[in-house]
């Protein structure tokens, strides 16, 4: 017996050792590999599968409203004269209460001139939509170093103590409009009667919120999106009966899309398109994902500023109407 163990000693070499060892290790990577690689593959796979869905939903919710606006076309029209009957007549009576609209071809003739560039400064507009967030005060610091005054298409915020933001925007002789109270587009696009409830909550609670009766909107994701279950001139024409305008833009940061642009960039992409208007209705967003738009707002001024005969003033209600679906 002893003979035999000394004899697998003799036998147990180091170089056989270390063979073993590495046969060992190879054995338990391939092991490991057997169990990782299906894993992963399965995770990928669900992955794609989940992205898959996503989109297919996406498709079917866009499909949804969009039947669901052909189905509703006659009546929509039906409404949208109607209202803007009413609209006819509140201009009408206007002089009752102390204002005078201005005639339709005094309207047009401006929006003429302007688009002419006949008119001797070109007038930049910096809207800020979805906030007010974590960065509105910054904003709202940088544009008082600047001495500019912007426009704020702010949300329903009641929960999140944004009170004191919405008032600072009225208190510093910013622009605040309108930009829905939920931001959610299947809630107030799937009737005109949701619209009109979320538009109602928005306004009551910022005049509640800042004494202020807001006569400005901007539609998410703009008046020409294509998910709104309801013909957006029945929307328009509600609007107008309300007294409240809506502007669209034609200068757009690019800042809301899911690819990141840092500061520079979104100057540049701003600053290559204002030069091409004299009336720039600029889109920039004021979100807790946005802090490179934060970041780019000094130069985007500073360079703004430069310009020849230019001016950044807020949204008035003498402001040239920049929309994508005019009312008609």
């Amino acid at each position: 017996m002893e003979e035999t163990k000394k004899g697998q000693n003799r036998e147990m070499t180091p170089g056989r050792r270390k063979r073993i060892d590495r046969l060992k290790k190879m054995i338990v990577r391939a092991v490991v590999l057997m169990i990782l690689l299906p894993t992963t593959g399965c995770i990928i796979l669900g992955i794609k599968l989940h992205r898959a869905r996503q989109y297919a939903e996406s498709m079917e919710w866009q499909i949804y409203f969009l039947e669901g606006a052909l189905q509703d076309s006659v009546d929509a029209t039906d409404r949208a004269e109607a209202l803007l009957r009413i609209n006819e007549e509140l201009r009408q009576s206007a002089g009752a209460s102390g204002r005078t609209a201005p005639p339709a071809d005094a309207e047009e003739a401006a929006g003429e001139e302007a688009a002419s560039g006949t008119e001797d400064t070109r007038k930049v507009y910096l809207t800020f939509d979805d906030g007010p967030s974590i960065y509105t005060e910054e904003i709202l610091d940088i544009l008082a170093q600047y001495n500019v005054k912007a426009t704020f298409f702010v949300t329903g915020k009641g929960k999140e103590g944004y009170g004191d933001v919405y008032r600072r925007i009225v208190d510093e002789g910013h622009t605040l409009g309108m930009h829905s109270y939920s931001h959610e587009y299947g809630n107030i696009y799937a009737s005109l009667e949701n619209f009109q409830k979320d538009l109602e909550t928005l306004r009551n609670f910022l005049y509640n919120e800042t004494g202020v009766v807001s006569h400005f909107y901007r539609f998410p994701g703009g008046s020409s999106n294509n998910v709104s279950r309801t013909d957006i001139r029945e929307i328009t024409a509600y609007l107008k009966a309300m007294d409240i305008e809506y502007f669209d833009w034609n200068v757009s940061a690019g800042d809301a899309t899911s690819v990141y642009l840092n500061s520079g960039q979104i100057v540049n992409r701003v600053m290559n398109q204002v030069p091409s208007h004299r009336v720039a209705m600029v889109l920039l967003h004021d979100a807790a994902d946005k802090h490179s738009t934060v970041e780019a707002l000094p130069k985007l001024i500073e360079e703004i500023q430069e310009l020849e005969d230019t001016e950044i003033v807020p949204i008035t209600k003498e402001t040239m109407l920049i929309q994508h679906v005019a009312n008609e």
